[in-house]
């Protein structure tokens, strides 16, 4: 066999291996988002934050649909004041781009803000997890 044609197909047996790993490694980042998503409902039925606070970076802030900025302690101090009495997210997609994870829901909500207004939202939301 000649030597480019040798050459050439352990090319494409290298990259179909890095294809294969990739595409494992997305499945296993699809599940653990997938996992955090529902850690994270789980902590909104319950209105328990704390389940959900240990898995949140120090750099993570919030953008409410007004445009308000919260940083990661800004958001436990709402969550904690926020009562839901139903909460559920539906049309979970998980999408990975190399280190990158986004998840794109949609939230639908009924209770108490942390200021004690009633709550009634059904709005498309979402993530980004990445990492450096």
């Amino acid at each position: 066999m000649d030597n480019k044609i040798k050459w050439g197909l352990v090319g494409l047996l290298v990259l179909g291996g890095a294809a294969l790993a990739q595409a494992e490694q997305t499945g296993t980042a699809e599940k653990a988002v997938t996992a955090l998503e529902n850690t994270w409902l789980q902590s909104q039925k319950t209105n328990n934050p704390d389940l959900i606070a240990a898995h949140w970076s120090e750099k993570m802030i919030s953008i409410d649909s007004d445009g308000k900025v919260s940083d990661r302690a800004q958001i436990l101090v709402s969550s904690k004041g926020t009562k839901y009495t139903s909460v559920d997210i539906s049309d979970l997609h998980v999408t990975v781009v190399e280190n990158t994870a986004i998840a794109s829901l949609v939230f639908d909500a009924k209770g108490t803000d942390a200021k004690g207004k009633p709550l009634d939202c059904l709005n498309p939301g979402g993530s980004v997890v990445g990492s450096d």
